[in-house]
C-alpha cells in the first residue's frame, strides 16, 4: 500500500485544517491507520489512530477534543480534522498503515508511511 498525505498549510492559532491520506492498493481496508507528527528537532510523535472498521480510535492526550480521525475505506482515505490549533501543533504530519491492524502509538508497528505534509500554526 502506498500512502500520500496532503492538506497541510499555514493557519492562525485557533483555526482548523483537514489532512487527508490517500492510499493505493487493494488491502487498505484491512489495516490500522494512524497519524504521526514530527516537529523540528523532536522525535516523531503519535497523534491519532483508527481501527480498520473505524469503530475504535486512539488519541494522544494533547489533541483529545481538538482532533478527529476518520476513514472511508471505499475511498481508500483516512482523515485528520484538526480544530482549535495551537502553535505547538506545528510539525510535519505523516500517515501510516499497519497491515496487522494495529492503531496505537508504537511507530515500529506500521509498515507503510506517507510523505509528510507540513502544518504551521502561527500565534
Amino acid at each position: 500500500v502506498r500512502l500520500q498525505a496532503f492538506g497541510g498549510g499555514l493557519v492562525q492559532a485557533g483555526g482548523s485544517l483537514r489532512l487527508s491520506c490517500a492510499a493505493s492498493g487493494r488491502t487498505f481496508s484491512n489495516g490500522g491507520m494512524a497519524w504521526f507528527r514530527q516537529a523540528p528537532g523532536k522525535e516523531r510523535e503519535f497523534v491519532a489512530g483508527i481501527s480498520w472498521s473505524a469503530g475504535s480510535t486512539y488519541y494522544v492526550d494533547s489533541v483529545k477534543g481538538r482532533f478527529t480521525i476518520g476513514r472511508e475505506n471505499a475511498k481508500n482515505t483516512v482523515y485528520l480534522q484538526m480544530d482549535s490549533l495551537k502553535p505547538e501543533d506545528t510539525a510535519a504530519y505523516y500517515c501510516a498503515r499497519s497491515s496487522g491492524g494495529y492503531y496505537g502509538p508504537q511507530y515500529r508497528a506500521y509498515d507503510s508511511w506517507g510523505q509528510g505534509t507540513k502544518v504551521t500554526v502561527s500565534s
